[in-house]
């Protein structure tokens, strides 16, 4: 009798932590190319375009880990469709890296049109930059 309370009590409270865990259908990540590391500290906006497609509302900031990463952007259980546009500050990143570059930010701009999960990645060099769309 022990051993079922004891697998009934782990079984739920896996299937609790699991329950709680927030999905999200928006990501991002900086790689450094030129260093071949990830771009930690880096902040960036996240604005949806406005119905009048003139006007954007913010709908976050932050600032990537120590992966060059942020995974949490935009919960997915909501209807996220429309245009965004990420602002990655990358100017405070090189100077903090005694670095001279020719972009201060630099402004992606995508449509998100289903349910689907997007990444959003760029490539940074001090006077380059690409992005795709990831997985």
């Amino acid at each position: 009798m022990k051993k079922q309370v004891l697998l009934f009590t782990a079984l739920f409270l896996t299937v609790f932590v699991f329950a709680q865990d927030k999905k999200y259908q928006l990501s991002t990540h900086i790689l450094d190319v030129s260093q071949g590391l990830p771009a930690k500290n880096v902040s960036i906006k996240l604005e949806k375009m406005g119905d009048d497609k003139a006007t954007w509302e913010v709908i976050a900031e932050k600032t990537t880990d120590n992966e060059g990463r942020i995974n949490d952007f935009l919960p997915s259980e909501n209807k996220n469709d429309g245009i965004y546009r990420f602002t990655f500050f990358t100017e405070a990143y090189f100077e903090e890296k005694n670095v001279e570059t020719f972009y201060p930010f630099i402004e992606v701009v995508f449509e998100l049109k289903d349910a689907k999960h997007y990444h959003v990645p760029i490539t940074l060099s001090a006077f380059g930059y690409s992005t795709y769309r990831g997985s």
